[in-house]
């Protein structure tokens, strides 16, 4: 059962061993992470000198449901621009607290400026 959203930002600091890292773990078996966000990871892995490949059973293997993206998503994830541009939240952020409200749930997260938002979305710093 899903219970929880992760930022790329949790996902990172997991694989990467940063601080807050072991608390994103900890939560990986019941939470998800959209498409947008996957990639993002995905991005970051291949930076630092992985394949495409070897970037997603990297992530795979920690176990959290990947989220589609259609087009009911990617216009609540739109729409979110004109309430968040003055604060610097990128469209993959958009997707991400877009889907933690659309389905309810907190998100986990490394970015502090999202506790600035009023989104009605629950986030929960890890570091």
């Amino acid at each position: 059962m899903t219970d929880v959203v992760l930022d790329s930002s949790a996902i990172l600091a997991t694989l990467f061993g940063e601080p807050g890292g072991e608390i994103a773990r900890a939560a990986m078996k019941r939470a998800c992470i959209s498409a947008v966000n996957f990639t993002e990871v995905v991005t970051k892995l291949i930076d630092q000198g992985l394949t495409s490949m070897e970037a997603q059973d990297s992530i795979d293997r920690l176990g959290c449901e990947l989220m589609d993206v259609d087009k009911y998503r990617a216009t609540s994830a739109g729409a979110l621009h004109a309430r968040t541009q003055r604060t610097g939240i990128s469209l993959g952020d958009r997707f991400c607290l877009s889907l933690a409200s659309e389905l309810g749930l907190p998100v986990l997260t490394t970015d502090r400026r999202w506790k600035t938002l009023d989104l009605g979305v629950e986030v929960t710093l890890i570091r």
